[in-house]
C-alpha cells in the first residue's frame, strides 16, 4: 500500500490529461509593487529586518494570470504570464540578463555534480537530456533524525555549494518529475529559519525534486497575514521558474520520514498529518494546517487563499472549504509517515474573529483571493539558503 501511494505522487504529472483544470474565472491581481532589487548573493539575513522603502515610484496595476501549457515531457505545468504596465515582465524580476534556459540549469547542475562527486548524469541516447527520475527516489531511508537545536545560517551556506542562487536546486543525474515552490510565511523567526534550512535542503534533495525555497516576509505593523504571504509567494515564485506545484509551509515544522513525499497529487495534499505536540494525532477530520501541496492548476482553480485572516488561524480551515466547494477532496498518507516535529516557540494569540470569517467563507470563495490580492514587493533576493521575498500585504 505504501509503495502505491508514493508511486502514485510522481506518477500523476506523467499521466494527468491536459485539461483537467477547466478554469472558472481568470485571476486579475491587482498587484502594487515597486521594482524590488534581485540580487544573487552568498549571504543569508541572520536577524530580522525593519520594513524597507520603495526605491522608485514605479507604482502600477499587475494582471497575473496562471495558463496551461505544456512541455516537452509531456506533463501539464502552469506558467504565470505577468505584465506590468504593458510590459512583458517573464524575465527574473529586475534582472539585465534573460532567465536561464532548462537546458542552462542542467549543464550548471551537472558541471556542479561533476565537480564534487565525479558523478554523471545519465542521459537520453536520443535526446542527449536527463532521463526522468525514478518514480521512487532510490536513496530514501524512512525515518530520519530531527535536530531542533541552534542552526548558524552560515555554516549552512557552506554546507550547500551544490545550491543554485535563491535556494535552488534539481538532480544532476536525472529530469525531476516535479518542479516545486516551498513556500513558508515568515515574521520575527529568525531563530527557526537557519533550522528548518539544515533540516530541509537534504530532505528534499533525497526526494529528486527540482525546487527551490522561497521565504516570504511580512512587512507593516499590521497582524500576519499568512494566507496573503502565501498567495503572494505563489505568484512571485512563478515569475521565476515554471512551476507545477506549491508546498505551502509553515517553518517551525520538520518532516520526520522523507517517504513523506513532497510532490502533488491528483487532489490536495495535506503533508503535515500527525504532529509531536498534538500526539501524532489528526485534530479533526478536516485539518489542513501546517504543511501542504497543492498543484499549480488546482491553486488557481480555488482562487489561492483568502486574503482576510488578519492574526492566527482560520486560513487553512478556510482552503480545506474551498477545497470540498470545488469538488476536490483531501488527501493524506499515513500518519505513521506524515510525522512532525514542531520546533518549540512561543504561542501566538488567535484572532478572535477566525471562527466567523471561516462560516462566511463560501460567499467569498470567488472574490476574495488570487483575483483580489494587493501587495508591495519591497525587496527580492536570490540568497544561497532561499529566495527572500519581503512584501508588504494592501489588502483591507
Amino acid at each position: 500500500m505504501l509503495l502505491l501511494v508514493l508511486a502514485s505522487t510522481l506518477l500523476y504529472f506523467s499521466s494527468a490529461p491536459t485539461d483537467f483544470l477547466k478554469s472558472c474565472c481568470t485571476p486579475s491581481v491587482e498587484t502594487i509593487s515597486e521594482q524590488p532589487h534581485t540580487k544573487e548573493q552568498n549571504s543569508d539575513r541572520g536577524s530580522d529586518k525593519n520594513a524597507l522603502s520603495p526605491s522608485s515610484d514605479t507604482l502600477g496595476d499587475q494582471t497575473a494570470r496562471l495558463k496551461n501549457v505544456n512541455n516537452n515531457s509531456n506533463h501539464t505545468i502552469y506558467t504565470q504570464i505577468t505584465s506590468i504596465n504593458g510590459m512583458d515582465n517573464q524575465r527574473s524580476i529586475n534582472s539585465s540578463e534573460s532567465p536561464k534556459s532548462e537546458g542552462d540549469l542542467d549543464k550548471i547542475s551537472n558541471n556542479k555534480l561533476s565537480n564534487m562527486t565525479g558523478e554523471k548524469a545519465n542521459l537520453s541516447s536520443v535526446s542527449g537530456e536527463p532521463l526522468h527520475c525514478p518514480t521512487m527516489p532510490p536513496n530514501l531511508e524512512g525515518p530520519v533524525a530531527v535536530n531542533t537545536s541552534s542552526a548558524d545560517l552560515a555554516a549552512e551556506q557552506r554546507r550547500h555549494p551544490e545550491l543554485l542562487p535563491g535556494g535552488r536546486w534539481r538532480p544532476a543525474q536525472c529530469r525531476a518529475r516535479q518542479k516545486v515552490a516551498v513556500i513558508v510565511p515568515y515574521r520575527s523567526r529568525a531563530s527557526q529559519l537557519p533550522i528548518f534550512l539544515r533540516h530541509m535542503h537534504p530532505f528534499l534533495q533525497k526526494q529528486q525534486l527540482d525546487y527551490g525555497i522561497f521565504v516570504v516576509e511580512q512587512a507593516g505593523k499590521r497582524e500576519f497575514n499568512r494566507a496573503t504571504l502565501l498567495n503572494i509567494g505563489a505568484l512571485e515564485s512563478m515569475k521565476l521558474y515554471p512551476y507545477d506545484c506549491f508546498i505551502f509551509h509553515d517553518i517551525d515544522l520538520l518532516p520526520e520520514d522523507d517517504r513523506n513525499l513532497y510532490a502533488c497529487r491528483e487532489q490536495p495534499l495535506h503533508l503535515s498529518v500527525a504532529y509531536d505536540t498534538f500526539n501524532y494525532k489528526l485534530p479533526y477530520e478536516t485539518f489542513f494546517g501546517g504543511a501542504n501541496a497543492i498543484s499549480v492548476g488546482h491553486f488557481r482553480q480555488l482562487n489561492g487563499f483568502s486574503n482576510k485572516f488578519w492574526g492566527w488561524g482560520g486560513e487553512d480551515d478556510d482552503m480545506a472549504n474551498r477545497i470540498k466547494h470545488h469538488g476536490l477532496s483531501i488527501s493524506r498518507n499515513p500518519a505513521d509517515i506524515a510525522r512532525y516535529t514542531m520546533i518549540k516557540h512561543k504561542k501566538e494569540k488567535r484572532s478572535p474573529l477566525r471562527s466567523k470569517m471561516v462560516r462566511e467563507g463560501p460567499s467569498r470563495f470567488t472574490s476574495d483571493g488570487l483575483n483580489s490580492l494587493q501587495y508591495r514587493v519591497l525587496d527580492m533576493q536570490l540568497l544561497r539558503l532561499y529566495t527572500w521575498i519581503h512584501a508588504e500585504p494592501l489588502n483591507k
